[in-house]
């Protein structure tokens, strides 16, 4: 079974990022952990966030069998929280779901490139950069792999 670690915040509920992993679970049988760099928001749970991604998980009549945890690190450097999780798990690739580039701190440390470092394949997805938008609208948001 194929096995993706999805490196989420703010972002870990949004449509773009859940019609990925509905994508990839309709692709192949694949587990996802979810990795939470820093779980403090008071507004939602990493069990909330779980539930939601399985459900994506699911597929659309939630009949597909899922595979999804989590994980809540408390560390301030999201590289290293990947990191961590990456020499404990076993994972064939990642994906980073962040807020769009004018407001990510994550790409703005350049997390993805540092990520790609750890020899794993690593896609990136964020909501459209569009002026006003909202995190949980429905629409494509952007891709990369490979960067």
């Amino acid at each position: 079974m194929h096995h993706t670690l999805i490196v989420a915040n703010r972002t870990a509920s949004t449509p773009v990022l859940l019609q990925e992993v509905d994508r990839r679970a309709e692709f192949r049988r694949t587990a996802f952990t979810l990795l939470v760099p820093d779980a403090t928001p008071a507004n939602w749970t990493l069990e909330d966030a779980v539930k939601t991604l399985r459900k994506a998980a699911a597929g659309i009549n939630g009949n597909r069998k899922t595979y999804v945890d989590g994980i809540a690190n408390a560390s301030e450097d999201p590289f290293e929280a990947v990191k961590t999780a990456v020499e404990a798990g076993e994972y064939d690739d990642i994906v980073i779901s962040t807020l769009p580039s004018r407001t990510s701190l994550w790409l703005g440390r350049d997390l993805p490139r540092r990520v790609e470092g750890l020899g794993l394949p690593v896609a990136v997805i964020t909501p459209p950069n569009t002026h006003g938008f909202s995190l949980f609208a429905k629409g494509p948001g952007s891709y990369e792999s490979g960067r």
